[in-house]
């Protein structure tokens, strides 16, 4: 069984593999961990995770340009419903459309736009940088045994937009920066966070084991 990690030249490659790798051996949970630009890989693989660090358009044009790739994700995630991790723009690529830089359409799995943050305190800096912990907007089965809420684990933020469902009912995660921002949405077999659970520490290695655990 294998985990394919999507390398499109975009992500914490290193440190989502090795995240994804200690997780996996902390549950004991028998996965082989990739990082792979091959389409056949994501094919074959039982769970795919898409990082992404930088501006939508990039990350999205990115994916594209690799042959094949996004018609093995909508294959692999959309007509067979393997589990699917989409990490800051990763997450932030499932959108219909990205508001970085001009108007980028995305790969539309969940409904709802990619906007600015925009904080109601004018000190608060941008881009949000940062650890905050998390409120649950909606339950959901990787949240299992984590502490969240004010007194929960912190997670690692590093972002200026945020992405805006269409449907309240995929939001999973917010945390507060000024007003809500959006930390985690879910939508079937598709989960995504706007922090990084590689830098999370034990709140991202806890959220990654649960991942690998997951039977949407």
């Amino acid at each position: 069984m294998s985990v394919v990690i999507i390398d499109y030249g975009s992500g914490n490659l290193h440190s989502a593999h090795s995240s994804f790798e200690r997780a996996n051996a902390e549950r004991a949970a028998g996965f082989d961990i990739k990082l792979s630009s091959d389409p056949d890989e994501v094919r074959k693989a039982q769970r795919i995770v898409l990082p992404g660090v930088g501006a939508f358009a990039d990350c999205i044009a990115g994916l594209r340009a690799v042959d094949g790739m996004v018609e093995a994700l909508n294959e692999s995630v959309i007509d067979e419903g393997k589990p699917f991790f989409g990490i800051c723009v990763g997450m932030q690529l499932l959108a219909d459309t990205g508001l970085e830089n001009g108007s980028h359409k995305g790969l539309g799995w969940i409904a709802g736009q990619v906007e600015k943050i925009e904080p109601s305190d004018a000190t608060l800096k941008i881009p949000h940088m940062g650890w905050n912990t998390l409120d649950v907007i909606n339950s959901h089965a990787l949240l299992e045994g984590l502490p969240l809420g004010a007194d929960g684990l912190h997670a690692y933020f590093v972002h200026t937009y945020h992405f805006k469902t269409a449907q309240p009912s995929n939001d999973i995660l917010e945390t507060n920066y000024g007003g809500p921002v959006t930390a985690m949405v879910a939508k079937d077999n598709m989960v995504g966070t706007q922090f990084h659970p590689e830098k999370s520490q034990k709140l991202g290695l806890a959220l990654i084991a649960n991942f690998l655990e997951w039977t949407p």
